[in-house]
């Protein structure tokens, strides 16, 4: 197997975080001699890195292969047209790297192959009897990120596997869907994180089912929620409101517009209307508030529209849930000069009735789902310095539909109706799609079935980050002095310390070195002559190998010591019997 010595290994660690270091991860792969930032969000994979890439790729090959999915490998340089039929070369907008050619053709760097992989197969197959069939790649993608960030979890360059489903009936996609779900389950198991797998939005991909596996952590950048009670996960933007059934209003007071004076936030609304407006029934609270946002949105082809959205007044907008709702549509707040083109709006006091389609300002109004027939509100009179009290849903206002954009809280209620929800961090690691046929319909993959009749395919897609698998088991990993890597996705099996500077202590290093190599172990060799102990024991620490392995002063009692990097038990072994205690050590 494998014996790299230090010596010549090409390796620098590092003492100081580098500056643009935001989680643990990203700091101790660098300063280990994993990787290297090339620019923002772009990274140089080191001889160490690429030994951890490897592994994690060889356990995805392992278990894609197992499933009878066949390789193959897509250019990153991309044309335009694929995507230009599926409308994505327009919906990605500023998300994708786009270039020409010298004779001025358009093409990109692919960010995902779904139209490419659509095209092979169109091309290859037109039986029934081909499929069902799936195809994965391991390659690299590229994504115009407007905001990288740490380190390997959300860059511009970035390895993923992607594989893709045909079938020519929803029951063979079905079984597709399974199959490819259970080898993440596998990967995942095998990879060693802590992660869960929620219901999630589809975005882009389109599709009737989709799920992201994530991994627990609390640096991760998407928010999910969790019901201990029956076990529903669901990434905070697939989140569905649990809406109240519609009542009455029936004996419900009229709406009235009264002065509200003093009161710019919610909370001292609340306390005015329950000072000089008591209800009957119970005091005010922020939920009963409507709270009516302004914005813009732009969507691809540079349209834009007004919008408006009515929220609980205790509850803010929450931009994932938003951006989800109106994909591919990109909502910014209305500006001033904006709002002053809709003189029957009031800044601060805006309410229903002046919006909806239907109104006077013709802005498409959009409620929470908790909005429902006969639920009274206090919401802006469209008048400074005024609110309106008891404006009652389908009898004072009508929205012209509903949107899941209000932020989900620890303690809502479980949209399966049984316990409560808790709210969670993770990082993105893998998502299934179920496609059916969108991208088959929009570039003409058919096929004959048992009839001779053409029927279109359908598809499902899945990926799993690659590059970003290295970072997640890394942060679930490590611990303060460095990284800790687990056995089956380290860089070698052992890492051998070489202390002193006594000729015998090298001599016998090199010894056990050798033959721990011909025994068919993989080992990083500390042989380096003129560093100091403390400073070997400070990389070894800081690379993360599982075992430590020391030859030094024990020799003269005929023993090595082997420290494990995880726990920090330390182990006096006989020499003569250290290449069977490794070799068992490894293999256990």
């Amino acid at each position: 197997m494998t014996v790299s010595r230090m010596s010549h290994l090409f390796l620098r660690t590092l003492r100081e975080d580098p500056v643009d270091a935001e989680v643990p991860s990203h700091r101790l792969l660098v300063r280990a001699g994993y990787i290297r930032r090339a620019a923002p969000g772009i990274y140089s994979w080191l001889p160490l890195g690429l030994r951890v890439l490897g592994k994690i790729e060889a356990i995805i090959r392992e278990e894609m292969n197992a499933i009878g999915a066949q390789e193959v490998s897509f250019p990153a340089l991309l044309p335009r047209e694929p995507y230009e039929a599926t409308g994505r070369w327009t919906e990605y907008g500023d998300g994708i790297f786009r270039l020409q050619d010298r004779k001025g053709a358009d093409y990109l760097l692919g960010p995902t192959h779904e139209e490419m992989f659509t095209l092979l197969v169109k091309d290859l197959y037109g039986s029934y009897k081909d499929l069902p069939l799936s195809l994965y790649q391991i390659q690299t993608k590229y994504r115009d990120e407007a905001r990288p960030r740490a380190g390997l979890l959300r860059g511009r360059e970035f390895i993923m596997k992607d594989s893709y489903s045909f079938d020519y009936t929803d029951e063979g996609l079905d079984k597709s869907y399974n199959a490819h779900r259970e080898a993440y389950v596998r990967i995942f198991d095998r990879l060693g994180f802590e992660y869960v797998i929620v219901y999630a939005h589809a975005g882009a991909m389109g599709g009737s089912k989709s799920e992201e596996f994530l991994a627990k952590s609390a640096v991760g950048e998407d928010t999910y929620v969790e019901c201990k009670s029956c076990g529903y996960a669901a990434n905070v933007e697939a989140v569905k409101v649990v809406a109240p059934e519609p009542v009455g209003y029936d004996g419900l007071p009229a709406a009235h517009a009264e002065a509200t004076p003093d009161t710019p936030t919610i909370d001292t609304l609340v306390a005015h209307l329950n000072e000089h407006f008591a209800r009957e029934d119970r005091p005010w609270v922020g939920s009963d508030t409507l709270k009516n946002v302004l914005g813009v949105v732009t969507y691809p082809d540079g349209t834009k529209e007004p919008l408006a959205i009515g929220v609980p007044g205790d509850r803010e907008v929450d931009a994932k849930r938003l951006e989800a709702a109106l994909y591919p549509g990109e909502f910014e707040p209305m500006d001033e000069e904006t709002l002053a083109s809709f003189p029957d709006l009031v800044k601060g006091y805006i309410g229903p009735e002046v919006l909806g389609e239907e109104s006077k300002s013709g802005i498409r109004f959009l409620v929470d789902p908790r909005v429902v027939e006969g639920t009274r509100w206090v919401t802006g009179a469209n008048e400074p310095g005024k609110h309106i009290i008891d404006l009652v849903a389908g009898r004072d206002f009508t929205s012209d539909g509903v949107i899941e954009a209000a932020a989900v809280w620890p303690g809502d209620p479980c949209p399966n109706g049984d316990g409560i929800l808790e709210t969670e961090r993770g990082m993105e690691m893998g998502h299934v799609f179920a496609l059916g046929r969108k991208f088959a319909d929009a570039l003409g993959l058919q096929v004959l079935d048992e009839n001779g009749k053409l029927v279109t395919v359908t598809m499902g897609s899945y990926g799993v980050g690659v590059t970003r698998a290295v970072a997640a088991v890394a942060e679930g990993t490590l611990d303060e002095i460095g990284l800790c890597w687990p056995r089956h996705v380290a860089p070698y099996d052992l890492h051998v310390v070489a202390t002193g500077k006594d000729p015998a202590v090298h001599e016998a290093a090199d010894r056990l070195v050798a033959e721990l190599g011909e025994a068919g172990l993989d080992v990083l060799y500390d042989d380096r002559v003129k560093v100091s102990p403390g400073v070997k024991f400070k990389d070894a620490e800081l690379i993360g190998v599982p075992t430590i392995v020391t030859v030094g002063r024990g020799l003269a009692e005929g023993t090595i010591e082997v420290k494990d990097r995880r726990t920090g038990e330390r182990a006096a072994v006989a020499v003569d019997e250290a290449v069977a205690h490794l070799q068992q050590l490894v293999r256990d």
